[in-house]
């Protein structure tokens, strides 16, 4: 059996602490673990109870600085070259399995989303998943007892009670009132767990998408349909098993669920007064928040944006979040941080963090002069093939043009002013060494 963990998503329903860089599966969020992201407690789970499973990473490219200051090189990444969406990417990372790691057509696949909040007894279903593959059942689904008629969630009518049962029908995201309906039937949610043969999924790829070779899935990524394994394959499937899964599971891709399973209702710099109820306040920006008479509220403050909405309602941030400018206002990489401080048509100033031992790459810019003005640490720059020792206090001036890049010989801040009339992040022109 081999375990493809899909951690593509961009996570909009928590907006402004995810974005397209740092998105929701690197949230430090479960702090009884010291700071414990989404990710990093999902895999600890498949961990205990699958403990000789390999497991496959299926992950946006924006991702992989990330994926390596949390994970480092412990497991294998099938890296999307854009997002797409769940079948573009489970096609990807079975291809990867099958033409780059030799896995054999006939291994089973478990594929899980890297958001549940669960027990442990949900991972070691996993087993029993890819058991039940068969010939007249080539795709089995893990699906939850539902607790309301949600519109969130596909639903799976199974033939019988039991804890395996074959599928009648599978809807996905239907209204709340067809929801109704079909939880009155006996419905279960799906849990967004797939089990079938790697080779039922390369010759989906190979009928739907027209090939189902590593190389060519990738070089055409960003072509491929935007369209969900759900919709591609579940629907249009008439021999599905699903396996009955009972226990702890909340989807903490949303703010009403995600506070579900917070340990603390105030996170940063917060204030509430006596009157307020049922209420989860999330800062991460540098300016104090003070809520007063709130109720079944949710706020949420970042570089990003500012959130503040009624816990049910905030599951339906996304088409608001679509209409924002994309500019990434903060993120996390492997070698440190970085954060715009202000911007406008001629400028952009960023505060940039730099990890012990971590550099940039040597590079330069052709539509801009830099400014970088060091606040804190001491490292090395390289302008033109010529070091020079910084500390705080330093100033270097950067023209478009010339070749530079900075290394952190201890935690390094800098304030970085970028000037110019195009200023954008493709304006970068990288070299191999700094020579």
């Amino acid at each position: 059996m081999q375990i493809i963990l899909l951690s593509g998503g961009s996570g909009q329903r928590l907006w402004p602490l995810s974005n397209d860089i740092r998105s929701k599966q690197f949230l430090k969020i479960f702090d009884e673990a010291g700071g414990e992201t989404m990710l990093q407690r999902v895999l600890n789970q498949i961990r205990r109870t699958c403990p000789k499973t390999p497991v496959t990473i299926a992950a946006a490219r924006k991702q992989l600085s990330l994926l390596k200051k949390y994970l480092g090189d412990d497991f294998p990444l099938a890296t999307e070259p854009c997002r797409r969406n769940t079948f573009p990417a489970i096609a990807l990372a079975a291809a990867y399995l099958h033409d780059i790691k030799k896995i054999d057509a006939d291994e089973p696949i478990v594929v899980c989303p890297v958001d549940p909040y669960v027990d442990d007894n949900f991972f070691a279903q996993f087993n029993t998943l890819a058991a039940q593959i068969h010939d007249d059942t080539p795709l089995v689904l893990l699906g939850i007892e539902p607790t309301y008629p949600s519109e969130k969630y596909g639903y799976i009518i199974p033939q019988t009670a039991d804890n395996v049962s074959r599928v009648i029908t599978f809807k996905e995201k239907p209204d709340s009132v067809a929801a109704q309906k079909f939880i009155d039937a006996g419905a279960l949610w799906n849990g967004g767990v797939f089990a079938f043969k790697l080779g039922y999924i390369l010759g989906k790829a190979e009928k739907l998408l027209g090939t189902a070779s590593h190389a060519a899935l990738e070089k055409n990524y960003a072509a491929l349909p935007n369209i969900s394994f759900d919709y591609a394959v579940v629907e249009h499937e008439e021999n599905i098993s699903v396996v009955r899964y009972v226990g702890e599971w909340k989807d903490i891709g949303t703010w009403n669920t995600l506070t579900e399973v917070l340990s603390s209702k105030f996170i940063g710099q917060v204030q509430a007064d006596s009157t307020c109820d049922n209420i989860h306040v999330i800062n991460n920006g540098d300016v104090p928040i003070i809520c007063m008479g709130l109720k079944n509220v949710v706020v949420a403050a970042a570089p990003e944006g500012i959130l503040v909405s009624d816990k049910v309602a905030s599951s339906y941030i996304k088409p608001f979040v679509e209409k924002l400018d994309k500019q990434i206002r903060f993120a996390e990489k492997s070698w440190g941080t970085f954060k715009i401080l202000d911007a406008d048509d001629t400028s952009l100033t960023i505060k940039v963090t730099l990890n012990r031992g971590s550099r940039m790459r040597y590079h330069s810019h052709e539509r801009r002069d830099e400014v970088w003005n060091f606040i804190s640490g001491a490292g090395r720059v390289i302008v033109d093939g010529v070091e020079k020792t910084v500390h705080a206090g330093d100033v270097i001036e950067l023209p478009c043009g010339c070749r530079h890049m900075v290394i952190a010989d201890e935690p390094l801040k800098i304030i970085e002013v970028q000037i110019g009339e195009d200023i954008s992040v493709d304006d970068k022109i990288l070299y191999r060494e700094a020579t």
